[in-house]
């Protein structure tokens, strides 16, 4: 084949020499810089790529080993001390020695590279050759050319970096955080040679205003470096530089960018590396991205018949990957963005929370690193002594208000329409009772209706009448009297989204005229085109409603229930009155925030005075509408607040669910960051209220994480608790605790040992797969000589 590849970097250089093997073809590369310019400094490669690279082409893996900088350590200086974590496996090379090792590679191969050379047109070289390569970076001249074929988006980030140099040898992966009046100002600085390291000095944008601009004299031309801050950074940086000078090459302050493309390839021209797609720096991940997605085109084009069908399966292929490393850089940019909300947390936490801000690295995964960092930070966590043994986050003891709770494990609200006239029935003292047994700390029930025409579905349980009282006072008993775990009552009202047919019979499918009944909201706005137009509530129906909230509250109390909810999420009628997009009121029940804040507060103060003042509250609220003009992450703190100093105990933080057309961008606990936010704004570590994450956390190692790292003060599963109702019990067990915050109930004791697998060596089945995927299985698979030698897997 005729090959053109647009971009004398890392890339496109390995890239090259790659094809060079795997068949005589014709690659020609062109670079617009001299061979010997680079800009940056050392770059940070995972053991998974040098592994792939070192089955690839064990020449480069040679001449690369010889000129690297490896270690394990990271140290996260805060506060004037130094936590340092080990176990961590990093490897760094020099960008000229990692251009000069992948050149002279090229030149051994045959490949021809013009330096100091433009590429020709994207169009001509379509057209003469047989494959189009565009590894041309970020600002991809290749990309342009042809931009309606890849649908390429920009995200610029809020914190303005540089990339320097230093000559002191930095003994681990370190981050630095100094705090200023201006601003928190932060350092990432590694190893890349046995005479230099890297450095980035980030800082926000107000900071950056404050301690820096008036340093730079004008904007830096191309190759040229912002010189005026250098000065001020090794001020800041004194005790990290230890005396040593800082190096500059083409050194400005920036804001990241992040680059999405819809498209990778278009007809026989396919974008490689930061052409494609790029990921924050704080991950280490674009030299690593850019070398893997080099070894997998290389590897499809070797395996297909022909380019077209070659280039869709690299795209396949590295695509997921890719976007999973975009998610994770994006939840380490913005910790980053955000440190200084962390800043005032413990040494211990604050460097939990740092290596884990990713959700790459967790609980565990940190433990099989390095476990007496770990245990450290869960004896700090539990207030223990450094002779007393580590507890799982998860097993510590927590209060929300006056109430004890032996764990940190909630099982969430989950609707089960199961009931019959608003009585919940066997399946509920089944159901709940069955979930305390499993040993969660809280056990919470459905979102319980304060009146007939206040339920979701015929199947909806509530709380008006005596029958019901009498059926919920049977649950709460059985509860109390045989479990440790306590259990609230959540009430709510369904608004605009009642009247609707039981879930398995159609989500949010209207009840037909014979058997459903009027729906009411704040403002007369569907909550879909299939769902009836709500009834605008007026000023003394909002007042029977809320009579109708406190009322049930008192049931609740009589029930004997340890704390109460108000569901003011998900677009019911609560949560339809603080949306703008359900809210179009003119009266003070409308217009800005704490306008349409007023309904739920006003319910709030009622349900307060109704339930006994020596029982918690918490109010379940969604952080985001997901939808533009809706509820963001900003107004949900302002949310929190409100109902902090309207005297509630907790803050549940749940999301959307409030208009039909939103976009959620689901994930593994993909609802986490907003109650961090919140906890962190408002919550415990400012005597505020405790905060409940929830949404998408299924395993017992992410509850430690959100934990520990301070993320919020309880995690609350639903869908895990449906698949195993001894959720909380197997959780200890497989960590090996058998402590008081996880007791199996008597009759169930003979199952609190982990039965035996079998498995008699090697590393547990979960930690196994995380050691497989498209990427190591196709390091497996290379072998130039006889490709590919078995099927691939994972």
């Amino acid at each position: 084949m005729r090959i053109a590849i647009a971009g004398g970097g890392p890339g496109g250089l390995y890239l090259a020499a790659l094809l060079a093997q795997l068949g005589r073809h014709d690659i020609t590369v062109w670079e617009q810089n001299a061979a010997d310019d680079t800009f940056g400094f050392g770059v940070v490669l995972s053991d998974e790529t040098l592994g792939g690279i070192e089955q690839a082409d064990p020449a480069v893996f040679a001449a690369m080993s010889e000129r690297m900088a490896r270690w394990d350590d990271i140290d996260v200086h805060h506060r004037g001390a130094v936590s340092t974590s080990g176990g961590h496996g990093f490897a760094a090379i020099g960008r000229r020695d990692l251009l000069g090792v992948l050149q002279r590679r090229c030149a051994e191969l045959g490949v021809t590279v013009h330096y100091r050379t433009r590429c020709p047109d994207a169009a001509v070289l379509q057209a003469d050759h047989d494959l189009v390569v565009a590894a041309d970076g970020v600002n991809s001249a290749v990309r342009a050319a042809r931009a309606e074929d890849f649908g390429a988006r920009i995200a610029t980030g809020r914190s303005r970096y540089m990339w320097l140099g230093t000559d002191r040898v930095f003994p681990a992966f370190t981050f630095d955080v100094v705090e200023t009046p201006c601003g928190v100002v932060q350092l990432h600085g590694y190893p890349y040679s046995d005479r230099a390291s890297t450095i980035v000095v980030e800082t926000s944008e107000p900071a950056w205003e404050r301690l820096f601009r008036d340093r730079c004299s004008r904007d830096p031309g191309p190759g040229e470096s912002d010189l005026g801050s250098l000065e001020l950074v090794e001020e800041l940086f004194t005790d990290r530089l230890d005396g040593a000078a800082l190096l500059a090459n083409a050194s400005r302050w920036s804001r990241f960018r992040t680059l999405r493309t819809d498209r990778w390839h278009a007809g026989n021209l396919v974008l490689l590396g930061d052409a494609a797609h790029t990921a924050h720096f704080s991950i280490g991940s674009g030299t690593k991205l850019v070398m893997e997605d080099a070894l997998a085109l290389a590897a499809c084009l070797h395996e297909q018949e022909d380019v077209a069908t070659a280039l869709a399966a690299y795209e396949a292929e590295r695509r997921p990957v890719v976007a999973s490393t975009q998610r994770a850089a994006a939840a380490s940019q913005a910790w980053f963005e955000d440190v200084d909300r962390y800043v005032g947390q413990e040494r211990q936490q604050f460097a939990f929370n740092l290596l884990t801000r990713s959700r790459r690295v967790t609980h565990d995964n940190l433990r099989t690193r390095d476990a007496a960092f770990v245990e450290s930070a869960e004896r700090w966590f539990c207030g223990g002594s450094a002779e007393a043994d580590p507890v799982p986050p998860m097993f510590t003891p927590v209060r929300i208000g006056g109430l004890a709770l032996p764990n940190r494990v909630v099982v969430s609200a989950m609707d089960v329409y199961s009931a019959r006239d608003g009585v919940p029935a066997d399946f509920h003292l089944v159901h709940l009772g069955g979930k305390a047994l499993g040993g969660a700390g809280l056990v919470m029930t459905e979102m319980v209706c304060v009146s007939p025409t206040g339920r979701i579905t015929p199947g909806c349980t509530g709380l008006w009448n005596a029958e019901q009282e009498a059926a919920w006072r049977r649950v709460v008993d059985f509860v109390h009297s045989s479990t440790p775990s306590r259990i609230g009552v959540q009430l709510g009202h369904s608004g605009r989204k009642g009247s609707t047919r039981l879930m398995w019979e159609g989500i949010d499918e209207p009840l037909d005229d014979t058997g459903g009944w009027p729906v009411v909201g704040p403002s007369a706005i569907p909550y879909s085109a299939r769902n009836a137009v709500p009834h605008e509530l007026t000023a003394g129906e909002m007042r029977g409603i809320r009579d109708e909230f406190a009322a049930a509250a008192r049931a609740a109390a009589r029930c004997e229930f340890d704390l109460l909810e108000l569901h003011v999420a998900h677009g019911y009628l609560l949560s339809s009155f603080v949306s703008p997009l359900s809210n179009r009121r003119t009266d003070r029940y409308g217009g800005d925030l704490d306008g349409r804040l007023r309904y739920p507060l006003e319910v709030f103060d009622a349900v307060r005075e109704a339930w006994p003042a020596e029982r918690p509250m918490s109010v379940r609220i969604s952080a985001t509408d997901w939808h533009p003009g809706g509820i963001d992450a900003g107004a949900s703190v302002a949310i929190a607040r409100a109902f902090a100093e309207h005297g509630a105990d907790a803050i549940d933080v749940s999301t959307g669910q409030v208009v039909s057309e939103e976009a959620p961008e689901f994930g593994r606990s993909y609802q986490t960051p907003f109650a961090d936010r919140i906890r962190n704004s408002v919550g415990r570590p400012h005597d505020g209220p405790a905060v409940i994450a929830v949404g998408a956390i299924s395993s017992w190692d992410d509850v430690n994480s959100i934990l520990l790292a301070g993320r919020a003060d309880l995690c609350a599963l639903g869908r895990p608790h449906l698949y195993d109702p001894q959720w909380t019990l197997h959780a200890a067990a497989e960590q090996d605790y058998a402590g008081p915050a996880a007791v199996w109930p008597e009759p169930f004791a003979a199952g609190s040992r982990r039965p035996r697998t079998g498995r008699t060596d090697g590393p547990p089945p979960r930690l196994d797969l995380l050691r497989r995927g498209p990427v190591r299985a196709r390091h497996a698979r290379w072998n130039p000589a006889g490709f590919p030698p078995e099927p691939a897997r994972g």
